[in-house]
């Protein structure tokens, strides 16, 4: 006969990430910066016809409510950390920011693409030296904002996991793209102002917005993976069998559900068939090698004839 032993009920936080004071600062600290050659970019590429430079300025407008809402995220989860709603505490907010800034740079894209095509077919004469200029500009603002926003994430030696904060990451790649962009806007206005290639400025314009949608993509897939808990296929989930399997009681994972509810943390629900007198938290003992598991479930269905 088979009997279902329900696991010992305690009372535990459900805050499973201590959040990143350091790296809520230098976002806003790279917000400030951001915005101000954001302005500069749009105006500058506007006044001087060029439409990498505007291109590029559309693309900081971007990364712009990208780190707004980085920023956003980390106080919004700061401020709900101990609200009991959240049954797995807020770091999804953070996520959620990424994801939310993605959808917003998709639109972006295609206003970045639009323009380009359309400088393309209907020239306008470039004023190379200004535009030039606060291209240069730009580039060096996204290089301190990288160097603001770069992660150095935890790594745990044991297991050999990085620990990466994806909000500051994510903040992160789009600094890293849109420096990208502003190297294309330079070569592209050097090439007009050097050799006459005044096609390079809309050409550079239609690559940056393919390198946009490139990073956005990449931006939706990481943190939708997240918010959708697609995670059955992390590390995590074969060193879970790895354990059962050489657990000194035999049992079989009937059912097991495991998802991500902190940088570099999983919860999970593991359900069992075993053969004799065990246990829940011999269980969870065994798991517990595992730092990256903080929640563990363990319903066991044990199948000794009694």
């Amino acid at each position: 006969m088979s009997a279902l032993v329900p696991t010992e009920i305690r009372q535990h936080t459900h805050d499973f990430d201590d959040g990143n004071p350091l790296a809520e600062r230098n976002t806003r600290l790279a917000v400030a910066l951001t915005v101000t050659m954001m302005v500069a970019e749009i105006v500058g590429g506007y006044l001087f016809n060029s439409m990498a430079l505007q291109a590029d300025g559309w693309h900081m407008s971007s990364h712009a409510l990208a780190l707004g809402l980085s920023l956003f995220a980390y106080r919004a989860a700061r401020r709900y950390k101990h609200d009991n709603r959240f049954a797995f505490g807020t770091w999804k907010i953070e996520v959620l920011g990424g994801y939310t800034s993605a959808m917003f740079l998709v639109g972006v894209v295609g206003l970045m693409l639009f323009q380009s095509i359309d400088r393309l077919i209907s020239p306008t004469q470039i004023h190379y030296d200004q535009a030039i200029l606060i291209a240069v500009i730009g580039f060096a603002v996204n290089i301190v904002c990288a160097g603001l926003l770069k992660d150095h994430h935890d790594h745990d030696h044991h297991h050999g996991h990085h620990h990466h904060d994806m909000n500051q990451r994510a903040a992160y790649l789009h600094v890293v793209a849109d420096a990208a962009t502003s190297v294309l806007a330079i070569v592209a206005l050097f090439g007009g102002k050097l050799w006459g290639a005044d096609w390079l400025d809309p050409v550079m314009g239609i690559v940056g917005s393919v390198l946009v949608s490139v990073w956005a993509y990449g931006l939706l897939r990481d943190t939708g993976r997240v918010l959708l808990d697609a995670e059955m296929d992390a590390p995590v989930v074969a060193e879970i069998h790895e354990v059962i399997g050489a657990s000194p009681v035999k049992a079989e994972v009937t059912d097991l559900h495991v998802w991500r509810v902190g940088k570099g943390k999983y919860a999970c629900i593991l359900a069992l068939d075993a053969d004799g007198d065990v246990s829940a938290d011999d269980f969870r003992k065994q798991l517990s090698i595992h730092d990256e598991l903080v929640h563990v479930t363990v319903e066991i269905n044990q199948t000794m004839a009694r």
